[in-house]
């Protein structure tokens, strides 16, 4: 199948943007974006991306006609220090006023929800984040899915749990000795491979809902620990000890992740999308990825 005429943007050239990337451009697609440093951007470019540097501290030059042609935009930049969103803050007229747009989509986070005691969220949950981090999450989705094109584009958001995949799980972690099983009575965090979250943006693009917003998420939220585990035992290595959450040496940016505890539903991605996850939970996930 030869897509030549589309041409994905995406502000964020990262782990899971340039997943996508090589999907479409395998399909003919033109892929183009941006990434923080020049390293990331020589890393894009030798996979035969069109990339442009934004940090975020100004706006790109000649934006429009970096743009003109994007039937796809999607943005996985994240706020920083002190903007809730910094493609917006800089480039909000520009992407309003694209002619022939088809999708756009914006890589959230299930951090908006907050702590639910370990009970179960879906898209139609309040969104109730824990701390400054989240809330600006929170502002940043409002402000895509608050872009509306007169042809009734509008934008769809992706709510991703923890992403894991080739280069990035438990079993690297495992393996660098930097693994730690943290014990925290009823924590269980959602996952997300890699594959599934590029099937689950591809589905999208292909049966585009906007104004929609998608969990990411597999089958089984779990305790940390217990994937820990796992990896060791996949590896043949012995577990590393308990910890009682309380005393652990965690980073503050750590700690804060153990603040929010609840389960996550992906019903909408299966119903609306039909989407059926490659890995449904960690275990097979991590086989594979061994």
């Amino acid at each position: 199948m030869s897509d030549g005429n589309k041409r994905l943007f995406c502000f964020g050239l990262g782990y899971s943007a340039m997943a996508l990337a090589r999907r479409l451009m395998a399909e003919g697609w033109a892929v183009a974006g941006t990434c923080r440093s020049e390293t990331s951007a020589e890393n894009c470019r030798a996979e035969g991306v069109e990339v442009y540097q934004f940090n975020g501290s100004k706006p790109l030059k000649n934006a429009a006609e970096i743009l003109k042609g994007t039937t796809h935009l999607m943005s996985s930049v994240p706020p920083d220090g002190e903007t809730a969103d910094p493609v917006l803050e800089w480039h909000y007229n520009d992407i309003a006023r694209l002619q022939g747009l088809e999708w756009v989509g914006y890589l959230c986070t299930t951090g908006v929800y907050g702590d639910r005691n370990g009970g179960w969220v879906d898209e139609n949950s309040a969104l109730e984040p824990t701390g400054p981090r989240g809330e600006r999450r929170v502002t940043a989705e409002a402000r895509w899915m608050d872009l509306w094109w007169e042809d009734g584009k509008a934008v769809s958001s992706f709510r991703l749990a923890g992403i894991y995949g080739p280069g990035r799980n438990a079993l690297e972690t495992v393996r660098k000795g930097k693994a730690r099983r943290v014990n925290k009575p009823g924590q269980v965090f959602s996952r997300i491979h890699l594959d599934d979250i590029t099937q689950v943006l591809y589905a999208s693009m292909h049966h585009p809902n906007g104004g929609a917003a998608y969990n990411v998420c597999d089958d089984n939220p779990a305790p940390p620990e217990e994937v820990i585990a796992y990896a060791c035992e996949l590896l043949g290595v012995e577990k590393p000890p308990l910890v009682d959450f309380e005393t652990a040496d965690l980073s503050p940016m750590a700690r804060s992740f153990y603040g929010d505890n609840k389960r996550v539903s992906n019903q909408r991605i299966k119903e609306e999308l039909g989407v059926t996850l490659k890995w449904p939970d960690y275990r097979g996930g991590l086989k594979a990825l061994l």
